[in-house]
């Protein structure tokens, strides 16, 4: 904004204030499930921001949890939804092979502003991927 300054570490404090609140809701919602989950927070140039790992989640399953996050903000789609494009018969083999590795199933979600822009994601892994997508919907919003 032009004659207007922004405080020093507005935007960096401003993210790490929204990634903690996601990930506190998200175990929040891991705890109601009962499930231990990873969950990573990424900001709209697919960087992590934040990232929790609850005792006794799959140490396997945190490196899917930053990779759906990832996939969610480079391509601002659901990561369920990319599947389409992969599976057999789908437009695009192989796809999901690209960026260094995609995740095409459940548990990625696109974190939007108000006016629709993409200014993050959100990944969860650990559980089913029902559970996953839950746990992940928990944390985008409270993102909102």
């Amino acid at each position: 904004m032009a004659g207007r300054s922004v405080p020093k570490g507005y935007c960096h404090e401003h993210h790490q204030h929204s990634g903690r609140n996601a990930l506190a809701a998200a175990r929040q919602a891991a705890d109601r499930i009962g499930i231990p989950m990873n969950i990573a927070v990424y900001d709209e140039g697919a960087n992590l921001k934040a990232f929790a790992r609850m005792d006794g989640a799959l140490l396997g399953s945190a490196d899917i949890a930053m990779n759906k996050a990832r996939t969610a903000a480079l391509f601002g789609f659901n990561t369920e939804t990319l599947y389409d494009f992969v599976k057999p018969g789908g437009t695009s083999p192989g796809f999901d092979r690209t960026n260094g590795g995609l995740i095409v199933f459940a548990g990625g979600i696109p974190v939007r502003d108000g006016e629709g822009r993409l200014i993050g994601a959100v990944g969860v892994s650990g559980g089913a991927v029902d559970q996953d997508q839950a746990v992940a919907q928990a944390a985008v919003a409270a993102l909102a």
